[in-house]
């Protein structure tokens, strides 16, 4: 020990929880502890703060220690558009391609429209697979064969198997649970996967030939637990398949990866995929085998991403990006940032892949294996995952295993009611989203993108005879705030203008600029845009400026101080003026009175915003 370490340790003693708590105490002025734990989805006590842990549990190793490999998405409608992109990726630093298939789980409106052996010829020109790039291809319904045409690409020029590492992604299930039916009883479509498995296998192809794809859980709206229940549950689906098909158990185990949806919750995403590994493992381990690292795959998160104000995906690609590293994903495939708006183009895709290098090259994230090993909070949040998950795929197998479960509806009613409550925090900005529900921007300029979606590849035509079930299609947390904007921005661009709401500022600036700035975001997070009033203390000029204005809605905003001195009668004199009345605030012991002035609704931090602005957005018009 240093002379300075030693006169560092004496200025700074060394904290405890208890010094810790006493300091929380006197910040709380006596309110409760409990206001500080919050609460998962799944019903996870969030604390603030952790001991550390005691033992650290397995660790959460990639199935390849060091480096996890960067891949770009493959998905325009486009072959020879799908290929430059992918070119200029690979040339630009990515590792491989995440090549989606139209209809797909991971297709969101996009991808390859077309599996023809010409169509992958062009798509595929210059893509070199004796280098051994990864290139996990999802499967697709609309796609029949698109293994085939790989397949014969791959053999057309000579390249020997054993060289490339394409994963033919096979997952049956995950496709059952996007588009709500199965061409045949599970019972027969496992035989024909199996076949499908089998077939690439003995061809060479055995890394990722099945895998068991969680994000359709996750863009419907479901927990963490919900999703690696799913995942295990479908595991061990095609674990049973390939084993009652002519595969030997361990082979079988080594054939199947996991895909999984990462967002910006740092903390349950790094959780999440930990406790996958630990799951696994225990499967494996019932199974008689010795564990062995899973094959993961990470893809930023759809439910996530925004049309309003995309720059903001960056970031929370950013943070989803750094969570998938350090909770050691094998591949990361990040969504370009305006992947909501349309097919995304070079520049999209250049911040895309850049985020994953600078997190690698300049930050090395992937210099240590498993770093949250030991750190409490991550040891005892993949703890009580591992048990929730497990509980999970238990109800799951007891139902008759997870094709049956979708079949009954039992798991997309569970989906729903957490789906429900999430829409209910985001309409209250319990649950922020920037730039959607927060500080939005209303005047935001259009980004480019390549073309539009084609909305005719979302759907497929069920056949006759198929097992139907309820499907999951996936949704984005911002899209009931996307509908009012674009009802906004559909006025603008018919009349000229869009709604309006008056801010009627009450008193002097430093008074009213709080509530103001609060109401100016409200208001337009719905696509009404806010109008400042003048800074006055005259009824009449704050009238008279609401009159100019054009608008039919107006907002008090102030202190409950101004608001009991002079808030009644402002109010009755806005109402005569043809305003409908909002005010900033909850004053509880003004309401009545307010109220009877002609306020009509009151806007504050846990209203039902959304409720709210659908109502201002109509009588706005």
């Amino acid at each position: 020990m240093t002379a300075q370490e030693t006169a560092i340790i004496g200025v700074f003693p060394q904290a405890n929880e208890a010094e810790w708590r006493k300091l929380v105490d006197r910040a709380l002025k006596g309110g409760s502890f409990d206001t500080l734990v919050s609460k998962t989805y799944d019903a996870i006590n969030l604390v603030p703060l952790y001991a550390r842990a005691q033992s650290a549990g397995p660790r959460a190793y990639r199935r390849t220690p060091g480096r996890w490999s960067i891949l770009s998405r493959f998905d325009h409608a486009m072959p020879e558009v799908a290929n430059q992109l992918a070119l200029e990726n690979l040339e630009g630093g990515t590792d491989g391609l995440h090549v989606v298939f139209a209809g797909a789980q991971g297709s969101y409106g996009g991808g390859l429209t077309d599996d023809s052996a010409e169509t992958i010829a062009i798509a595929f020109n210059k893509v070199r697979f004796d280098f051994s790039i990864p290139i996990i291809i999802e499967q697709s319904p609309l796609a029949p064969r698109a293994t085939e045409s790989i397949l014969r690409f791959i053999d057309r020029h000579h390249v020997e198997p054993s060289l490339t590492r394409v994963s033919f992604g096979y997952d049956p299930i995950g496709l059952q649970a996007i588009h709500g039916f199965l061409a045949q009883p599970w019972a027969s479509t496992s035989k024909h996967f199996a076949e499908n498995v089998k077939q690439v296998a003995t061809k060479g192809f055995k890394i990722g030939a099945a895998v068991a794809d969680a994000r359709v859980i996750h863009s419907a709206g479901g927990t963490e637990s919900l999703e690696l229940a799913f995942a295990l549950a479908t595991a061990l689906a095609y674990l049973r398949a390939l084993a009652d098909n002519g595969v030997s158990i361990d082979e079988a185990r080594s054939l199947i990866a996991f895909r999984f949806a990462v967002d910006a919750d740092e903390f349950l995403s790094v959780a999440k995929f930990r406790a996958i590994r630990r799951l696994w493992a225990r499967v494996e381990e019932v199974c008689g085998l010795q564990p062995k690292p899973a094959l993961v795959s990470a893809e930023t998160a759809w439910r996530m991403m925004s049309r309003l104000d995309p720059w903001n995906n960056i970031l929370r690609g950013t943070l989803a990006t750094f969570s998938a590293a350090i909770g050691g994903a094998d591949t990361i495939t990040v969504l370009p940032f305006t992947q909501a708006l349309g097919a995304p183009d070079a520049f999209a895709h250049r911040l895309a892949r850049d985020t994953q290098l600078v997190l690698q090259d300049e930050s090395h994230l992937e210099a240590v294996d498993d770093p949250t090993s030991g750190a409490g909070s991550f040891e005892a949040l993949t703890q009580e995952l591992c048990c929730r998950a497990w509980d999970d795929f238990q109800n799951i197998e007891a139902q008759g295993g997870v094709s049956k479960v979708l079949e009954n509806g039992t798991l997309q009613g569970l989906l729903a009611e957490t789906a429900s409550l999430r829409a209910k925090n985001i309409a209250r900005a319990r649950e922020k989203l920037i730039g959607v529900n927060e500080f939005p921007d209303i005047h935001e300029k259009e980004l480019h993108v390549l073309s539009s979606y084609d909305t005719r590849w979302r759907s497929l035509t069920v056949p006759q005879n198929a097992l139907k079930s309820p499907a999951l299609a996936p949704h984005r947390l911002s899209e009931p705030f996307e509908a009012l904007r674009d009802a906004s921005d559909a006025r603008l661009k018919k009349v000229g203008a869009r709604p309006k709401i008056f801010l009627a500022n009450l008193g002097p600036i430093a008074v009213f600029t709080a509530r103001a700035n609060f109401s100016k975001n409200f208001f337009e997070a719905g696509g009404i845009e806010a109008i400042f009033g003048p800074e006055t203390e005259k009824n009449g000029d704050i009238i008279e400026a609401f009159r100019k204005s054009g608008a039919k809605l107006a907002c008090l905003c102030s202190s409950d101080r101004f608001y009991a001195d002079q808030g009644e009668q402002l109010a009755r004199e806005l109402k005569q003026a043809g305003a409908k009345l909002y005010l900033a605030g909850r004053p509880d012991a003004l309401e009545q009175q307010l109220h009877q002035s002609g306020i009509e609704s009151f806007i504050y931090v846990g209203c039902d915003m959304y409720e709210i602005l659908s109502d201002a957005f109509d009588e706005a018009k």
